[in-house]
C-alpha cells in the first residue's frame, strides 16, 4: 500500500529557503533496510518516518534518517515533524491554536511547542533533550586550516577558539574571523580524516559574529559528509551543541538569552534558528531550539 509522505522548508518562513525535509506517514511496517533506501532515494538531510507511539500518551514515535545513517536526534526534523502533526491533528479555532506535541525518539521524548497562527509561518520550539557536553579541544590552528581551506590567521576571534561540544551527536566547533573567509571553506581530504575523524566528529560547524542580517548573531556553515550531508543549510543539532560554545566563551549572566543563527546563505536556503539559553550558576540549564517551518508538497511513496 502507498505511503503518504510531505515534504517542508524548517527554520523559514517562506518555501525554497531553509532546510528540507520528508516526512513519511504511517510507517510501522517498513523495515529499518527500507526507511534507509527511501532516505535514500528522497535525498534530503533528513527523512522522518512516523510510527505510533509506544506511550498513548504521546504524539507519534520517530525515526530520523540521513541518506547514510539513522541518527538519534535531529533538530529540523523535530520542528518540522512538530509542525506538520499540529497542523495534521489538532484544531484551529479562531484562526490559531496552540499545541504540544510529544515525539518519542531515540534519544527520549521531546516535547515541542507549536504556535500556529493564521497568515503567518507556524512556528515550533523544544528544549533540547541532551545539554551539550565537552568533549576537548582540536588540534592547531595549522591543522585545522589545512583541512577547512583557510588560512590560520582567520581561524579564531576574541576569546573563541576551536572546541568539540556533544549532545546527542558531536561536533567540531571552529570560530573563523570574517564572514568572507566563511565562503572560503572547502574540504581538504588529505587532511579532513585526520583533524576529523569519523569515530569522533560527528559534523563541523563553523561561525562567526559577522551576519549578513543585523537581528542575527552569529553566521554559521555545517558540513557532515560521513552522514552524506556535504552541507546543511540549517542544523538545529549542532546549534544545541554551540549553546555551549556561546555559554564556554560569552561569560553570560544567570538568565534567560536569545541568540538568532543564520545559516544556509551560502547555499541559497537562507535559515534562521532562534537560540535561547538558560544559565543558572554559570552553567547551563536549559537550551531551547525554535523555528518556522512551511508545507511544500505532498505525495504517496510506493515500497
Amino acid at each position: 500500500m502507498p505511503l503518504q509522505f510531505h515534504t517542508l522548508d524548517v527554520f523559514t518562513d517562506r518555501r525554497f529557503g531553509g532546510n528540507p525535509l520528508a516526512v513519511v506517514h504511517e510507517a510501522d511496517g517498513l523495515t529499518s533496510e527500507q526507511m534507509q533506501q527511501i532516505a535514500r532515494e528522497l535525498s534530503l538531510s533528513e527523512t522522518v518516518f512516523v510510527l505510533k507511539a509506544d506511550n498513548p500518551a504521546h504524539s507519534a514515535k520517530v525515526r530520523i534518517f540521513t541518506p547514510e545513517c539513522e541518527v538519534p536526534f535531529a533538530g529540523h526534523p523535530t520542528i518540522g515533524t512538530a509542525i506538520l502533526l499540529a497542523e495534521l491533528r489538532t484544531p484551529i479555532v479562531n484562526g490559531e491554536c496552540d499545541a504540544i506535541i510529544a515525539l518519542e525518539q531515540p534519544i527520549g521524548i521531546v516535547r515541542v511547542g507549536v504556535r500556529l497562527r493564521a497568515g503567518e509561518a507556524p512556528f515550533a520550539e523544544f528544549d533540547a533533550p541532551k545539554l551539550p557536553e565537552k568533549t576537548g579541544t582540536l588540534v592547531s590552528r595549522d591543522r585545522l586550516a589545512d583541512a577547512i581551506g583557510l588560512l590560520p590567521r582567520e581561524i579564531g576571534f576574541e576569546n573563541h577558539t576551536a572546541l568539540r561540544f556533544y549532545s546527542g551527536n558531536t561536533f567540531a566547533f571552529i570560530p573563523v574571523a570574517t564572514l568572507e573567509a566563511m565562503t572560503k571553506f572547502r574540504i581538504n581530504g588529505a587532511h579532513w580524516s585526520q583533524v576529523f575523524p569519523e569515530d569522533e566528529v560527528d559534523g563541523v560547524y563553523l561561525y562567526t559574529r559577522q551576519c549578513v542580517h543585523k537581528a542575527s548573531a552569529f553566521h554559521a556553515r555545517m558540513f557532515a559528509p560521513k552522514f552524506g550531508i556535504t552541507e546543511d543549510p540549517a542544523t538545529g543539532s549542532a546549534t544545541v551543541g554551540f549553546a555551549g560554545v556561546v555559554n564556554e566563551f560569552d561569560d553570560l549572566p544567570d538568565g534567560a538569552h536569545k541568540r538568532v543563527i543564520e545559516q544556509g546563505y551560502e547555499m541559497g536556503r537562507p535559515s534562521t534558528i532562534v537560540l535561547t539559553l538558560v544559565v543558572e550558576g554559570g552553567g547551563l540549564d536549559i537550551v531551547r531550539i525554535g523555528g518556522n517551518a512551511v508545507r511544500v508538497a505532498e505525495g504517496s511513496l510506493h515500497t
